[in-house]
């Protein structure tokens, strides 16, 4: 059974700082395409961040370009999220998702088939 589970998320001040991780039981993990996705109340859920199976190719969604980073430790089936810089626009449930592909990361969440199921992002102003 595949199983995602988030963690990290909390209430933070805007400039604040908050680091998403995400533990995977997926085998073997470095065969998976992972990435973070949001929703906020009211929106769609969006991409933020995608990681390929090795590491070395990488997206980020224009807004959070510059103030988050995206990695993985594949040894330890570990995915993160760091987020500096946090904005009042940055509030939403974000998830983890793993798509099983050694192809560069795709960006629409309908490709990716496990997802976690979020940790709340909350950044006042």
């Amino acid at each position: 059974q595949v199983q995602l589970t988030e963690s990290g998320g909390g209430l933070v001040q805007a400039g604040g700082s908050l680091r998403l991780s995400c533990a995977a039981s997926v085998r073997p993990f470095s065969d998976y395409s992972m990435g973070w996705f949001r929703r906020a109340t009211g929106k769609e859920r969006e991409f933020v961040a995608v990681i390929s199976w090795t590491g070395r190719t990488i997206y980020y969604t224009d807004s959070v370009q510059g103030r988050f980073t995206i990695s993985r430790d594949n040894a330890k089936n570990m995915l993160y999220l760091q987020m500096n810089s946090l904005k009042p626009e940055d509030t939403a449930v974000y998830y983890c998702a793993a798509r099983r592909a050694l192809t560069p990361p795709s960006v629409q969440d309908g490709d990716y088939r496990y997802w976690g199921q979020g940790t709340q992002v909350t950044v006042s102003s």
